[in-house]
This record gives C-alpha cells, structure tokens and sequence, in this order.
C-alpha cells in the first residue's frame, strides 16, 4: 500500500506561487490516480486536482490557468504548481489517491502580505 506525504507549503505574499510535493513510499505512485485536496478554514475539503496512472492531468475550474499537476516518475513524487496565489488560497493541501485512502497531515498554506 501507498503512503504519501505532503510538503513545500509555507507562507507567501499575494500572486507569489508555490509547488508543492506529494512523495510516495511503500508503492509506485504511477501506479495510482492521485489527487490534490485543500481545506480552507471554516470549509469542507475540496478536490483541486488529479493525475491519472496514463499521467493524463485535470484541474477543477475553480483553478483552471494559474494551478497545475505533475509527476516525475523517477522521483515518485506528484507536484501541485501553484501561482498567482490570493489569499482565498489559504488552506491545507493533501494529496491522495482516488478513491481516497486514510489522510496525511497535509501541507499548510498561507497567503499573506
């Protein structure tokens, strides 16, 4: 089984960006569809974005244009390039696969002057 873990959040000014990193161990991530999540306070999770096994890519349109998802195989690691960051972007972001399995910590970002 899979176990993932987030990092790369942090605080960062209003339209700064941010790529965060879901490292896979314990599997192949590639062999998964994996997803970005983010839970803003106050707010139900949402999912941001998905990456299939074929590496085919989708992002919901709430951040259609400035986030993205990657993978790089050789790294197992899923990446979530986030730019042109507001502060309605402040939240916890998780990946994990889908369907989704137990939660990680997730990485916090906050978007602040």
């Amino acid at each position: 089984q899979v176990q993932l873990v987030e990092s790369g959040g942090g605080l960062v000014q209003p339209g700064g960006s941010l790529r965060l990193s879901c490292v896979a161990s314990g599997s192949i991530i590639s062999n998964y569809v994996v997803a970005w999540f983010r839970q803003a306070p106050g707010k139900q999770r949402e999912l941001v974005a998905t990456i299939t096994r074929g590496g085919y890519t989708s992002v919901a349109d709430s951040w259609k244009g400035r986030f993205s998802i990657s993978r790089d195989n050789a790294k197992n690691t899923v990446y979530l390039q986030m730019n042109s960051l507001n502060p309605e972007d402040t939240a916890v972001y998780y990946c994990n696969t889908l369907p989704a399995d137990s939660w990680g910590q997730g990485t916090r970002v906050t978007v602040s002057s």
